[in-house]
């Protein structure tokens, strides 16, 4: 019996899909619930799992496919052992003679080719790193440094010794010829990858948040001492209760969801001509990936414990390494903080982050030089920057808001106190 493999229902704002990778190819056993095939949306990447155990008879869409809900992916034959469903085909046959004589006869440029006689070595024994396995200047000159190291040859030292002379000796630069320069695909090698999904979802809503938002960006900077303190007098306790390490994103989460209750503008969205105000506080954030970045949603951030949101933050960590983000986690949201200081930004704009009217970016922590009570003391300072779109957020809303988050960061006792 033949069951058809199929693509999992998208979301509404997804509209097709991308056949990343094949785990399986056709003839493979397979279980049931494996994983045979990943698929990338603008989003996430999903799994799609083996409904039957069985072979895997065919596949219909490869890797590359751009593919929409339900569409057929493949077929497995439910029941069916490898020795009886799978046959070699003339085509494999004829594939793996061409992959043989491809790699017997490697592919060369006539430069190449003049080089490895000048060497007098067998072509068939260097690797080629180029394009299709084309082998390029660098893999012969590797190759014949490899060799060289081998067989120890008593004249290295005195190769040694003229290639010194002639480093000593004036250099005499010859006119550029046209034969001289380098051709791309022989010396310079590059390649060319297609854009992923999720990148070019990134740059699509990048470039509309530019070109559609009155967007502008306020700063201010914030003494990280007092919060800094808290952290080493009460991490070791509250990692003991929490079973979680307590970070500086917890503080930043709490203080921004206190300050987007007291500023609703902040928390509001354009929808047309009209302003859409939130009464609940879904804070996204930003987590990098192998991807790109994403930006997972903490929902009803005002109501979280700082050991909830430190919990959760590092849950939306690991499935993002790990490419386990759901479309569920990274939906909605009312406001994003963006922590470029891991990577080592001492100062950026961050860009908003549509229909959102504010995202707010930290910073890396560093010791500076500030006045505190009229005399000059060396304090760990962070800048934050504040991006906002003018057309919902006045400048004093939005430079008094980043005042209450960098008010709050200083005092911690307020976000636990409520004040």
């Amino acid at each position: 019996m033949s069951v058809e493999i199929k693509v999992p229902a998208l979301p509404e704002s997804v509209a097709d899909a991308q056949v990343l990778t094949w785990h399986k190819k056709a003839g493979d056993a397979v279980e049931r619930d494996e994983v045979l095939v990943d698929i990338e949306t603008d989003k996430v990447v999903l799994e799609v799992p083996a409904p039957v155990s069985g072979v895997l008879k065919t596949i219909m869409e490869d890797e590359g496919a751009t593919v929409v809900a339900d569409q057929v992916l493949g077929v497995i034959a439910e029941g069916a052992s490898v020795a009886s469903s799978v046959t070699e085909k003339p085509q494999a046959k004829e594939a793996e003679t061409a992959e043989s004589e491809t790699k017997s006869n490697p592919q060369t440029s006539p430069a190449v080719r003049r080089l490895i006689a000048e060497k007098g070595l067998d072509a068939s024994t260097i690797v080629g790193t180029g394009k299709s396995g084309r082998i390029i200047k660098e893999d012969v000159l590797n190759h014949e440094a490899s060799q060289a190291q081998k067989t120890d040859k008593p004249q290295t030292e005195s190769k040694r010794e003229t290639k010194a002379k002639e480093e000593s000796a004036p250099i005499k630069l010859a006119p550029p010829t046209a034969g001289s320069v380098p051709l791309a695909d022989e010396e310079r090698p590059s390649r060319r990858v297609p854009m992923t999904r999720l990148r070019a979802r990134i740059a699509e809503r990048l470039l509309y948040a530019q070109q559609s938002t009155a967007m502008l960006t306020t700063f201010n900077e914030v003494d990280m001492k007092p919060l800094m303190d808290m952290r080493k007098n009460y991490k070791k306790s509250f990692e003991e209760k929490h079973g979680v390490r307590l970070g500086f994103m917890s503080m930043f989460v709490k203080a921004s969801a206190e300050a987007l209750k007291r500023f609703p503008d902040v928390n509001a969205s354009l929808d047309d001509n009209d302003v859409v105000y939130h009464g609940f506080c879904d804070i996204g954030v930003a987590v990098s990936s192998d991807r790109g970045l994403v930006v997972p949603i903490l929902r009803n951030a005002e109501l979280m414990s700082l050991a909830e949101i430190e919990r959760q933050v590092g849950d939306y960590g690991a499935k993002a390494r790990d490419g386990k983000l759901s479309i569920e986690d990274m939906t909605g949201g009312t406001f994003t903080i963006s922590n470029g200081g891991v990577f080592g930004s001492l100062l950026s704009t961050p860009i908003l982050n549509p229909p959102q009217s504010a995202i707010l970016g930290m910073h890396t922590i560093q010791d500076r030089p500030v006045v505190i009570d009229g005399e000059i003391t060396i304090r760990p300072m962070m800048y934050l920057a504040l991006s906002y779109d003018h057309r919902i957020i006045d400048g004093k809303g939005a430079v008094t808001f980043l005042k209450t988050i960098k008010e709050l960061v200083e005092d911690p006792a307020k976000i636990m106190l409520d004040i």
